[in-house]
């Protein structure tokens, strides 16, 4: 049998450049956290060349938050 994963990721991913309160955030991509908790599947919209990468769970937004 396959498994698929969930249709909305757990995880977003972002590229961070900077520390502290002078980082700079931008969300590249998503990532949906395999079914044993030991890993995840990573989809980039772009290749980051500088910074680092930063996979954090996925909080529901708002109704206002989403631009609704």
């Amino acid at each position: 049998m396959k498994r698929t994963q969930p249709s909305r990721p757990t995880h977003e991913v972002y590229v961070v450049e900077g520390e502290g309160e002078q980082a700079f955030w931008t969300r590249v991509g998503a990532a949906w956290s395999h079914q044993d908790s030991d890993g995840f599947n990573v989809q980039l919209s772009c290749m980051p060349v500088d910074g680092r990468l930063v996979i954090r769970r996925r909080k529901e937004q708002s109704h206002r938050e989403a631009g609704r």
